[in-house]
């Protein structure tokens, strides 16, 4: 289904007055939902808190990020194994489909980027995510079980532990 209307949305970088999801801990805003363009591109603001670590995965979708604000840390793999690498506002961070990769905001301020990818993985998003409420409270063991579930469902590869304790990473998941 195409969209209708053509739109400007102004100070996405602020946010808008879209429904954000909570997936974990970074939060979605989508501003191309999956649904008006089952089959194209799916766009999203995507905040990664201070503090918060997307560990290690990969996904067969491609994923495009333009740091809009802030600062993070993206893990990739380069020809000497993996590399923890800076990307500040104005930067713009691209992922192949099927290459792990993880994101980490070790500053006191929230990374914000704007995300292009595909609408299966903003599908993916969809069902992952939760409303955003109030206080960050940590994921109950039903819901990352529902993560998981639906990660194996979409052909996503989550890295075990041993993965992540090697690229320095401790996962803490907030919600």
């Amino acid at each position: 289904m195409q969209p209708t209307n053509s739109e400007i949305m102004h100070g996405v970088g602020q946010g808008t007055n879209r429904a954000v999801l909570n997936v974990l801990g970074p939060t979605v805003e989508f501003l191309t939902p999956p649904g008006d363009a089952p089959d194209g591109v799916c766009v999203m603001r995507g905040v990664l808190p201070p503090g918060v670590t997307v560990p290690l995965h990969s996904h067969d979708d491609d994923e495009d990020f333009l740091v809009l604000a802030g600062s993070q840390q993206v893990l990739i793999e380069g020809t000497n194994g993996f590399d923890w690498r800076d990307a500040h506002a104005g930067d713009y961070v691209r992922v192949p489909g099927g290459v792990l990769h993880a994101h980490r905001n070790i500053s006191d301020e929230p990374a914000i980027d704007l995300i292009f990818t595909t609408a299966n993985l903003g599908r993916f998003f969809e069902e992952v995510g939760r409303p955003l409420t109030g206080q960050p409270q940590a994921p109950s063991p039903e819901h990352l079980a529902e993560f998981e579930a639906a990660a194996a469902k979409y052909g996503h590869t989550l890295a075990g532990p041993e993965q992540n304790a090697a690229a320095g990473i401790h996962p803490e998941v907030r919600s």
